[in-house]
């Protein structure tokens, strides 16, 4: 089967080898697992994350959201049949999604929205997990709940931002408060429903004080989190909460302290990672995703199509995101002939 696969990590992207085409032998599904023909896959930072780490691989696939087409089923598969459309964003302890054939836990795996075409699913699944996680999970914000709170969403216009704007203001009372430093992501954040924009590279409390909320309640901080940290910490009300996803390389929490403020990261792979007894909540939480995009509640984050699944496509996808420049998701879609 066509796969897309690096060898060695720390290549800069515009290296031929940083990313590559090849040929791996068809995987065999173990019990739980589905066999996915893999036919649009979206692009994430865990993904220039793991290519950029240190030393020599086997032949090594990335990759991490998938939409396909079912194929075969493992033994003691009961949520799927052969010829289902699924969309899923993968285990990162297994061989990712860029490849034909893709096996997949059917825990970790959901039915592709009907009214979406394939690129549209495949900009949903990671992303969604990590916002629906974050949002109810870590933070532990209650469905149609939080009126008269107010939520900041540091890094707003990205793949998880995207959608946690969405699910925040569809499926919560919250005030949503997202930050943007460009013109045209501070239109996108605007257009996915935040009550207000802010520039991240401005100082953050002025901002909040200029628009009336010289404290917060939460606050989701998806990106350059130390950068922010002091910032954060002064515009937490009392008693508030913190929740991020990116990987400072140090954090002191001491001064979380004098405002008991609780800090919560999240990692939407860690379900898998650990085969937990409530792993299959990512499959009902891409169910409900699913449902509410047909339902027309929540909208697709697509941001930019690259074409074909291929090395070099994958490639300029990698720079994009490398350059910290992205809107929404940049999807790929179909391997050629």
């Amino acid at each position: 089967m066509k796969a897309i696969v690096f060898t060695e990590h720390g290549l800069p992207i515009d290296s031929a080898q940083a990313l590559f085409d090849s040929e791996l032998p068809r995987p065999t599904p173990g019990p739980r697992d589905l066999l996915v023909e893999v036919q649009a896959i979206s692009v994430n930072p865990v993904d220039t994350k793991i290519r950029a780490g240190a030393g020599k691989t086997a032949p090594r696939v990335l990759g991490w959201d998938a939409v396909g087409t079912v194929r075969e089923i493992g033994t003691e598969v009961t949520l799927f049949q052969p010829g289902d459309q699924v969309y899923y964003a993968g285990a990162i302890d297994r061989p990712g999604s860029n490849s034909q054939l893709h096996l997949v836990d059917e825990r970790i795996v959901g039915h592709k929205p009907r009214s979406l075409d394939n690129a549209s699913a495949a900009a949903l699944p990671l992303t969604s997990i990590t916002a629906w996680e974050l949002l109810f999970d870590r933070l532990g914000v209650v469905e149609n709940e939080g009126h008269g709170q107010s939520l900041l969403i540091i890094g707003a216009a990205g793949g998880v931002g995207s959608i946690l704007l969405q699910l925040a203001r569809q499926l919560t009372g919250l005030t949503v408060i997202g930050t943007a430093s460009r013109p045209e992501t501070r239109q996108w954040v605007s257009e996915l429903g935040a009550h207000h924009v802010i520039d991240h590279s401005q100082p953050l409390v002025e901002q909040l004080n200029a628009i009336g909320y010289p404290e917060v309640d939460l606050v989701i901080s998806l990106t350059h989190t130390d950068s922010h940290f002091a910032q954060l910490i002064a515009a937490l009300r009392p008693q508030g909460k913190l929740a991020l996803i990116d990987d400072p390389a140090s954090l002191d929490v001491v001064p979380l302290k004098r405002k008991s403020l609780s800090l919560h990261w999240e990692l939407m792979f860690t379900r898998s990672l650990y085969q937990t007894s409530d792993m299959i909540k990512q499959h009902e939480l891409l169910e409900r995703v699913a449902k509410l995009i047909d339902d027309g509640v929540l909208k697709t984050t697509l941001g930019e199509h690259f074409g074909t699944i291929n090395a070099a496509n994958l490639r300029r996808a990698h720079a994009l995101i490398e350059s910290g420049r992205a809107k929404g998701k940049i999807v790929l879609e179909g391997f050629g002939d």
